[in-house]
């Protein structure tokens, strides 16, 4: 029998294999990571016109949406029509004995430093207004603002009682509205506060009657009006002895015009509660 002498194979026929290395870069196809140097050139070509493309799609966008928009005044501003109460000093919760002042003293030193806007000093740089008439001001590029000195709150005004009442037990409480961009109160706007119980509480208003004249609106906003203070109503709470020790609930409300004050949705739409205590 006659064999056959087996003879290695050439290299040159030697199979060919790939390793792992060339899943990133394959010498022979010259591909990185799967693609060739112009498929990575197309695909990156596309992705910049695409982000290019969104990129100025979306500034246009803005850039149409602030021509829109007003520098001095809000665009959409139906939201919210009714301003809402606020009262000073900032607590709801009013609790102090009248024979000490370094409990009372924090009230009395908020309601002073609110009051600062309020000075004769500032307020006669503003003009004097017609009583009872809107304060318009459309056509003029700088707003004016109407004067509103302390002293309008009388026993409350801190001038000749610096305590503010709070050291006879009778305490003075400050409530203003909110201010909104354009308002115009329809009526004869005043603040009515009572106490929830039974019997009704003794009080007195400053101004007269706890009304807001209308010459302090309608409001221009903070970049054009921007010296303009809200009006203020003082409420100073008569209290008796017999009220005392006991926690009185206030609720104070805008009444006499087309303001909003019974929403039971926002508490504090045209109303304000807070709770005083008087201690002795």
């Amino acid at each position: 029998m006659s064999t056959k002498e087996e003879t290695p194979a050439a290299d040159g026929d030697k199979p060919q294999t790939s390793s792992w290395k060339d899943s990133i870069y394959n010498p022979r196809t010259g591909e990185f990571i799967g693609r060739t140097a112009k498929s990575w050139a197309l695909i990156l070509l596309f992705y910049l016109v695409f982000y290019g493309f969104l990129a100025g799609m979306f500034t246009l966008t803005m850039w149409v949406m602030l021509q829109t928009l007003d520098d001095n005044i809000p665009t959409y501003r139906d939201r919210v029509a009714s301003p809402g109460l606020v009262i000073r000093p900032r607590s709801l919760d009013i609790v102090f004995n009248r024979t000490d002042p370094k409990q009372y003293g924090q009230y009395v030193q908020h309601l002073e430093n609110f009051l600062q806007q309020y000075n004769d000093t500032v307020q006669e740089k503003n003009e004097l207004c017609m009583v009872g008439e809107y304060y318009e001001q459309d056509d003029q590029e700088e707003k004016k603002v109407c004067q509103f000195k302390r002293n309008l709150l009388r026993q409350c005004s801190g001038l000749s009682d610096t305590t503010f009442g709070y050291a006879e037990g009778k305490p003075c409480v400050l409530v203003k509205m909110n201010r909104i961009i354009g308002l115009k109160p329809r009526g004869d706007p005043y603040i009515n506060c009572t106490a929830k119980r039974e019997s009704p509480l003794q009080m007195q208003y400053f101004p007269s009657e706890g009304r807001f004249d209308k010459m302090y609106f309608p409001y221009y906003g903070k970049n054009l009006h921007s010296t303009y203070v809200q009006p203020l109503v003082a409420v100073k709470l008569l209290l008796a002895k017999e009220d005392y020790n006991n926690e009185l609930t206030m609720e104070c409300k805008i009444e006499g015009s087309d303001l909003r004050n019974s929403d039971d949705r926002d508490k504090f739409l045209g109303r304000v509660t807070f709770r005083v205590k008087v201690v002795e």
